[in-house]
C-alpha cells in the first residue's frame, strides 16, 4: 500500500490518509480481505501521529471501507467489490463530460443536483 501525504497541504492530514486508502480500496488497488499496516507502523512510516492514523481509520470503518478487528487489525470489507462498477460508471460519466466540454466543476454540480 502506498500513501501519500502532503504535510504542506491545508486538506487536514487525517482527511489525505482517508482520501488515499479510499481511492486504493475503490479502485481495486488494495483488494477486500486485506489487512491494512497496523496503525502504529503506518504513522512510524509516514512520520505522522498515531491519533491522525487512528482517525482515518474510523472514518474508513464508519465508511464500510473497512472493519476494526481486535487482533486482527483494519480489514478491508468484502462491500468494496461493489465500487467496480460504479468505478466504470464514473470513468463513462467523465469521459462524455470531456467530449461535451462539460467543466469538472459543472459535472459535480449536476451530480449534487441529481442526487438530491
Amino acid at each position: 500500500m502506498l500513501v501519500a501525504i502532503d504535510p504542506a497541504s491545508s486538506v487536514p492530514l487525517f482527511e489525505q490518509l482517508v482520501a488515499s486508502i479510499r481511492g486504493q480500496i475503490i479502485s481495486g488497488a488494495i483488494s477486500a480481505g486485506e489487512r491494512l499496516p497496523a496503525a502504529r507502523e503506518l504513522a512510524q512510516s509516514l512520520e505522522i501521529n498515531l491519533h491522525t492514523v487512528l482517525r482515518a481509520y474510523q472514518v474508513l470503518r464508519d465508511e464500510e471501507f473497512i472493519e476494526l478487528r481486535r487482533g486482527r487489525g483494519a480489514v478491508v470489507t468484502e462491500r468494496t467489490r461493489d465500487y467496480a462498477q460504479l468505478m466504470n460508471d464514473i470513468d463513462h460519466l467523465v469521459a462524455d463530460a470531456q467530449r461535451l466540454d462539460l467543466s469538472p466543476a459543472a459535472l459535480s454540480d449536476l451530480i449534487r443536483k441529481a442526487w438530491t
